[in-house]
């Protein structure tokens, strides 16, 4: 009989906190760019934000008591419908173009971006067929490259719209899925390698990534094209110092760093807040990983712990990636701050996400 207990209280405050900080730090870096046609209105983005958050939070209240076993039975036909959207979304006149990227999906007034969706079906997927067959792990013809192929093709379809940041999550997330599963190194190693060539055939293959990457090993050498991005973003950090220039006094966010409230928001973050406040949220991503890797290691069977850890693993390399990115330590590619940054699907998926999670920590074993 499963014991039913309350929710991990520490990962929930760290959520709710990343989540209170981001709304404060949307609302401050748009303070002006929300003021120019065709927005036109102060709160625009933060209204839409905090819209976008309370079905998040409704999703993750949904989430958190609908037990997560009960998954099992729609992880095939989730993903299977994911990876539809994926085909859809490419669709010329079906898919929304933004940006030169094809990611979004109308619904009415709000827009839907699919890879997000399909980010949390091959989790749950994953984690359901892993934990059916942890004694085939040892043969990767059958017990590994089924889930690569998988995460392979949902990337592929990702690349396409292009998003090279999402493809690069789902294939990461999968890799640590399967390290966690108990996967040989040796296998490990050989998806490894082709996950590395895959992201240098990608980053070869379009013009943009490849000025992108060279920028990354040189910013200097064309500061008002490719390199524009990561020299504004470090001087933001920078001039934040120790204690930052206080909230919504910062200037880096009115003409100088491009995507000021989603991509390079932790920039802002830094300018505004300091490197105390920077460090502040750094220190509670760590803190939400560590609980959450806690819950998927005390969870009372496999499925739980795969499902918790991949859950984790996904947010922990998004965050890596894009703080990665605005402190020029990985190259630029377009990825959001989970929490944090302004955006709806990713938003809803993240909470919804946290939804399960905090649900398996109500059945953890705790030592």
């Amino acid at each position: 009989m499963r014991i039913r207990r309350p929710p991990d209280f520490v990962l929930l405050l760290t959520l709710l906190l990343l989540l209170g900080l981001g709304i404060v730090m949307v609302f401050s870096s748009t303070l002006w760019f929300a003021t120019l046609p065709p927005f036109n209105d102060t709160f625009f983005f933060l209204r839409r934000q905090l819209i976008w958050a309370l079905i998040g939070l409704a999703a993750m209240f949904l989430m958190m008591n609908y037990d997560y076993w009960r998954l099992k039975r729609w992880a095939g036909l989730l993903l299977v419908c994911g990876i539809a959207l994926l085909v859809v979304v490419l669709i010329p006149g079906v898919g929304v173009s933004r940006l030169g990227a094809q990611r979004w999906l109308n619904l009415g007034p709000l827009s839907f971006q699919p890879a997000e969706f399909v980010k949390l079906c091959l989790v749950v997927f994953t984690a359901c067929g892993l934990s059916r067959q942890l004694d085939k792990l040892k043969n990767f013809w059958s017990g590994v490259l089924p889930y690569i192929a998988l995460a392979g093709l949902s990337a592929g379809l990702i690349l396409l719209q292009p998003d090279l940041g999402t493809a690069v999550t789902v294939v990461g997330t999968i890799f640590i899925m399967l390290f966690a599963a108990g996967v040989q190194i040796s296998n490990l190693a050989i998806v490894g390698l082709l996950g590395t060539g895959a992201i240098g055939l990608a980053i070869w293959h379009e013009p943009y990534r490849l000025r992108r990457f060279l920028a990354f090993l040189d910013p200097e050498k064309d500061p008002a094209g490719a390199g524009w991005h990561i020299l504004n973003s470090l001087m933001s950090l920078g001039s934040g110092g120790l204690l930052g220039t206080g909230l919504g006094q910062g200037h880096a966010k009115y003409l100088w760093v491009p995507e000021r409230h989603t991509d390079f928001i932790f920039a802002i973050i830094g300018e505004e807040l300091g490197f105390i406040g920077a460090a502040f949220v750094i220190l509670l991503f760590i803190l939400f990983i560590w609980r959450g890797f806690r819950v998927a290691v005390t969870s009372p069977d496999s499925f739980g712990t795969l499902l918790a850890a991949g859950i984790v693993a996904g947010i922990a390399v998004q965050v890596i990636i894009n703080i990665g990115v605005v402190t020029s330590t990985l190259p630029i590619t377009g990825i959001t701050l989970p929490f944090i940054s302004f955006g709806g699907s990713s938003l809803v998926f993240s909470l919804a996400s946290v939804g399960i999670l905090l649900n398996i920590s109500r059945y953890s074993v705790y030592k």
